[in-house]
């Protein structure tokens, strides 16, 4: 390994602020499109600081006692009654890290009668007190506490709490529970200790087929309901199950629970494409021709049709693809596309020209247009000619700029024209790609060709990026006023459970819903799920739903989201230790695990950094680690930085090939250099033949990228002056 004397400056800020930019623009008006369209505008770096004790949320207990100690012994100022004061926040905050900690006494003398200064969380203080109280060991005053608490709010979630543990000694009061509060976690948690009493309730799997989609045995207990109560089922109940399987990924038992559903086209529709992911395809084409002649006017019956063409003889398929072009106009782009597909396959060359033909004129705005001009473009570039392959990317970036091929196209526009000499137009092109489509790898590549400091492959290894976190945290944008708080100071459990009862509309959420369920889940370490949630949002397609969703994507609080530093300071102490830029193995981890400490995949990886038991095994006998554990988040960040450290040392610090390295061997990766050269490491991307490494490479630099235009100063001021100085160019 050579030698390096690099230091990592990352900084956990609270005092300091840098509020990240979620998308900001730059370059002119470039072929006729707005780059300000869908753009955000730099926000202001300061943070709006309605509190000073929810300034101190991220900081943990220990470090900010003090702090809350000195508030909480501040006097309310008279003038401000019935608002929220910084003394209640802080004498309810240091009271919860005070019973985390043990120490019941000093927490319930700051409970005392806090409720009448902070009635907006007047059930959740009536809640700590009562822990409070269990912890002290006085059982009689415990009792007392939760049945004051029960007596108080008998309708706030909280309740839900006490019934629960009132209810271990008063069977009656899990009956309330479940009965009044179905969707309260603590009822699902009732209703899975009585199946192993009575395994065989129907009404008690329901509670947690509803409400217990965060269980780990979620799919045992459907499945047990499914099989054990079949015929006493309504359709109302089947859709409930099939919804739960679709959330698990079980499609092949979705399809079998949507087809005893209400029969609607939603329901058809996923049927079908549930078997089909089952692998189960005469099945699933005779499920598609069920929803074509059950609702021949579906919306749903549209991409149906589609579907089934793709299972059929090409003569019947293009007959379906006409269906759709002539009934369906959301889908008649990618049904034209089909079509000029499989006329080529069957030899009706001319056919299938004036069918793509078609497709550019009546449909030029598609999705389905810019993946033609796409295909064109990169059969005119491996021919060699560039001016050609320029100019459908160009027609691409002005007629499909919403496309996902945009961002690649006008990257590359860029890099062609560059390689045909004209630096000038390479330049606008890549300070268009970042203008536009700021979140993509490409906007990083560009960056890197326009010479920002953001690292090139060869040289982002040993940079020392620093990182300033945003203090406070965003508002949730739906939600009780009680959830919102609770969230605001860090009571992530509490408010998950407020979110599990307020959440009612889960198989159909609106944006803000789907955004607020997505925050839930990560503040309790739900990453996997969460990030989902959060970053499908970009798949809206309804237009309110759309521009919901572009509003969003305008505010920090939505890339924070999509974007976190869990686990940060274990990162950074073996990213140090092995002298990797912390931030660009943060990527990695995001890329492999989502910030899971114990996922593991089908063959086997575990962990945050996914290491193999094999390469664990191996790297723990190269660096003397006698014990560890896999799912253990410092263990598996120590081997698998080791890991990506060598492959570093293997390429020459060559973070493409080390990365590529990690995803799919060192073999590989060998054997693709010898094969391709490495003379355009764009090109080389393009090559990789492993569609998982190709787009994996994509992501982890996508992912670096990211982070580093949200949390590092320096690239979040480029990216201000850049959009500045754009929106001076663009005035008439």
């Amino acid at each position: 390994m050579q030698n390096r004397n690099t230091k990592f400056s990352v900084l956990i800020g609270v005092s300091v602020c840098v509020v990240a930019i979620a998308t900001v623009v730059a370059g002119a008006r470039w072929n006729g499109i707005n780059p300000f369209q869908n753009a955000v505008r730099p926000q202001n770096s300061t943070v709006n600081s309605e509190s000073e004790v929810k300034m101190l949320v991220s900081l943990s207990p220990a470090d900010r006692s003090a702090k809350l100690v000195e508030l909480a012994a501040v006097r309310s100022d008279k003038s401000n009654e019935g608002q929220v004061t910084p003394q209640s926040r802080a004498r309810y905050l240091l009271a919860s890290d005070l019973i985390q900690q043990g120490k019941a006494a000093e927490a319930l003398t700051l409970l005392d009668k806090l409720e009448q200064e902070y009635p907006l969380l007047a059930a959740n203080i009536a809640l700590r007190r009562a822990q409070a109280y269990q912890l002290t060991g006085d059982k009689g005053k415990a009792t007392k506490a939760w049945a004051q608490l029960l007596k108080n709010h008998p309708n706030a979630p909280e309740a839900a709490e006490a019934l629960y543990v009132l209810g271990k000694s008063k069977p009656e009061y899990w009956q309330r529970a479940i009965a009044e509060f179905p969707a309260h976690p603590r009822s699902v948690e009732i209703a899975l200790n009585k199946l192993k009493e009575t395994p065989d309730r129907a009404d008690l799997m329901m509670v947690v087929v509803k409400g217990g989609h965060h269980i780990k045995d979620y799919v045992a207990v459907t499945d047990n309901l499914a099989a054990r109560n079949s015929a006493a089922l309504k359709p109302e109940d089947w859709e409930e199950i099939a919804f739960g399987y679709w959330e698990k990924q079980s499609y092949g038992k979705g399809a079998m629970a949507y087809s005893k559903a209400p029969r609607n086209a939603r329901n058809l529709y996923r049927k079908a494409r549930g078997l089909w992911l089952d692998g189960k395809i005469p099945e699933s084409r005779i499920a598609y021709q069920e929803l074509v002649q059950a609702f021949p006017d579906a919306e749903d019956t549209g991409l149906g049709l589609i579907r089934l063409s793709r299972l059929s003889d090409p003569k019947e398929g293009i007959m379906l693809l006409d269906r759709v072009i002539g009934k369906f106009p959301n889908y008649a782009a990618e049904a034209l596309l089909d079509k000029s597909k499989l006329l080529d396959k069957m030899g009706s060359a001319q056919s299938a020209s004036d069918t793509r033909k078609l497709l550019l004129t009546k449909y030029n705005n598609s999705d389905k247009a810019a993946e033609l001009r796409w295909t064109i473009a990169q059969q005119y570039a491996k021919a060699r000619d560039l001016k050609s392959a320029w100019q459908w990317a160009r027609e691409l970036t002005t007629h499909n700029p919403d496309s996902e091929l945009a961002p690649e196209a006008a990257f590359w526009v860029g890099k062609w024209a560059q390689l045909a000499g004209r630096e000038a137009d390479a330049k606008t092109a890549f300070e268009y790609t970042i203008a536009r489509y700021p979140e993509s790898y490409f906007a990083w590549r560009s960056a890197v060709f326009l010479g920002w400091p953001v690292g090139d492959f060869t040289t982002v290894r040993d940079l020392s990026p620093q990182v300033v976190h945003a203090s406070g945290r965003p508002e949730p944008p739906v939600g009780s006023p009680a959830l919102k708080e609770l969230y605001q100071l860090g009571q992530d459990r509490d408010a998950w459970t407020l979110w599990q009862i307020e959440f009612t509309n889960r198989q159909e959420p609106t944006v803000a819903e789907q955004f607020t369920d997505g925050l839930m889940r990560l503040a309790v370490g739900d990453n996997l799920d969460g990030l989902w949630m959060v970053g499908s949002l970009r798949q809206r397609e309804k237009p309110d739903d759309r521009s919901q969703y572009l509003a969003l994507r305008q505010q920090a609080a939505y890339w924070q989201a999509l974007y976190p530093f869990p686990y940060l300071e274990t990162i950074v102490k073996w990213s140090q230790e092995r002298q990797i830029n912390p931030v660009l193995v943060t990527a990695l981890i995001r890329q492999e695990s989502r910030f899971m400490p114990k996922i593991k995949s089908v063959v086997g990886a575990t962990g945050l950094m996914q290491v193999m038991p094999e390469t664990g095994a191996w790297v723990a006998e190269k660096i003397k680690l006698k014990k560890y554990s896999l799912e253990d988040i410092n263990d598996n960040v120590k081997l698998g930085t080791w890991y990506l450290d060598r492959t570093h040392d293997e390429y020459q610090n060559n973070s493409l090939l080390a990365v590529a390295s990690y995803n799919a061997g060192p073999g590989a990766v060998s054997d693709w250099v010898k094969r391709f050269s490495f003379n355009d490491p764009d090109d080389f991307v393009n090559k990789i033949p492993f569609p998982e490494t190709n787009g994996y490479v994509k992501s982890v630099f996508e992912n670096y990228w990211n982070y580093l235009r949200i949390y590092n100063p320096e690239i979040n001021q480029l990216m201000a002056e850049h959009y500045e100085a754009a929106r001076k160019k663009a005035k008439p």
